[in-house]
């Protein structure tokens, strides 16, 4: 969580740094959008948008939030990786604007066609992923290159996407490629900062067991998971695909075991982290069985474990915990924090209920509610940090916030 200095600029406090904008308008967005979902669901709103209902919903939860909030990750982990000075002020408004102008350009997509809306939604990761890489490589930092790589896969989904809606009329690969990506950063930089966080906590208020460190074993979990993924994301419906996801599921699991979450019940901060990565070997588990026996288990259950599961509770952990750390508070989830991971947690299990349950509708408006409720939290717990300056390290008796 260190924090390299930054340029001085006359920019208000929300541009000084990647996090502070992205995360505040891409957390809003997601309790918005899903508000929005239902009624477009059921027919009582209507868009302007070249998109179906449930490819609109889609895309702007991979390629609208979830591209906004990892760029809010990358923008503020990357300087600190490198050493470098973070994108702020004026570029960092204009990133800000392209992703803005991503949103209204699905949304209007009829009327100003499908190839423009193409251009200006794509753009936005494309320049992302170019300043990524610009970073990195300037910083001689080559070891974190490998994040690049699922960036450039979401990049390329987000095309994809754009493309079968055109020809198809809906998308299918494009949706599965894109989970498959999200899911491939977060067994990549989950599994960095996940036990590290969990190491730090335990070595200052819980000595005993310690998470493994990275070794072999992750490396082969990550190229089964990746190999399950790529097959899942062509062909999901085949026996095969089915093995390798039960296989990976199972591998991901074990993984998660060696990292010693279940003795960090005391710090919800950490504790959230794990139970968010829950949720990867259980969307590995249910999109395998859903190959297996797609009668019994619906496809829609293994998608949802992974979007507002793995997606949702792991992105809303880092970025409470990123927020309070990179505006100089101390690290501790108040009540209102617990209440907020409980609710987007309960979201994802009502969700994956609802798909083994369609004639419920109730589960689906209640998860959605819970998502809802989540992400306006976090709006206004954390939004006012967002937009105000760091504060100061305080010096009182002695010590100073950790950060």
């Amino acid at each position: 969580m260190a924090v390299p200095r930054t340029r001085q600029g006359n920019y208000p406090a929300v541009l000084s740094y990647g996090f502070r904008p992205f995360f505040l308008a891409g957390a809003a967005y997601a309790a918005l959008a899903i508000l929005f979902w239902l009624p477009l669901l059921y027919g009582y709103a209507e868009t302007e948008s070249l998109f179906l209902p449930v490819d609109w919903h889609i895309h702007e939860m991979l390629f609208g939030y979830l591209a906004a909030i990892i760029t809010g990750f990358l923008l503020t982990a990357i300087p600190n990786w490198t050493g470098r000075l973070p994108v702020q002020g004026l570029p960092l408004f204009l990133l800000f604007l392209l992703w803005l102008a991503g949103r209204f350009a699905i949304l209007f997509s009829a009327k100003i066609g499908w190839l423009p809306a193409l251009v200006v939604d794509s753009a936005f990761l494309a320049a992302v992923a170019a300043a990524a890489a610009t970073e990195i490589v300037a910083g001689r930092n080559w070891r974190n290159l490998k994040v690049l790589l699922p960036l450039a896969v979401l990049l390329a989904a987000n095309v994809l996407f754009h493309v079968e809606v055109r020809i198809a009329g809906i998308s299918e690969i494009s949706r599965r490629l894109a989970i498959a990506a999200a899911i491939m950063l977060i067994m990549i930089i989950g599994g960095r900062i996940i036990p590290s966080f969990t190491r730090n906590w335990l070595v200052r208020e819980n000595p005993g067991r310690l998470p493994q460190p990275f070794d072999r074993i992750d490396v082969a979990v990550i190229v089964l998971s990746g190999l399950a993924l790529a097959a899942w994301t062509v062909l999901p419906w085949r026996p095969e695909t089915g093995g390798l996801l039960i296989a990976a599921g199972i591998a991901n699991a074990a993984r998660l075991a060696r990292w010693a979450g279940y003795r960090t019940l005391r710090d919800p901060l950490v504790l959230v982290l794990h139970a968010a990565f829950l949720f990867v070997p259980l969307g590995f588990l249910l999109a395998g069985a859903a190959a297996l026996a797609p009668d019994r288990v619906p496809s829609v259950a293994g998608v949802h474990a992974f979007g507002v599961g793995a997606v949702g509770t792991m992105t809303l952990a880092v970025m409470a915990r990123a927020t309070l750390g990179h505006t100089g508070r101390d690290l501790a989830a108040d009540r209102a924090t617990c209440a907020m991971f409980t609710a987007v947690i309960l979201s994802a299990l009502l969700r994956v209920a609802a798909a083994f349950l369609p004639d419920s509708p109730g589960l689906l408006y209640g998860s959605a509610l819970l998502w809802s409720a989540a992400f306006g939290a976090y709006v206004v717990i954390f939004g006012p940090m967002l937009v105000s300056p760091r504060l100061q390290p305080r010096a009182a008796s002695g010590g100073v916030r950790r950060s």
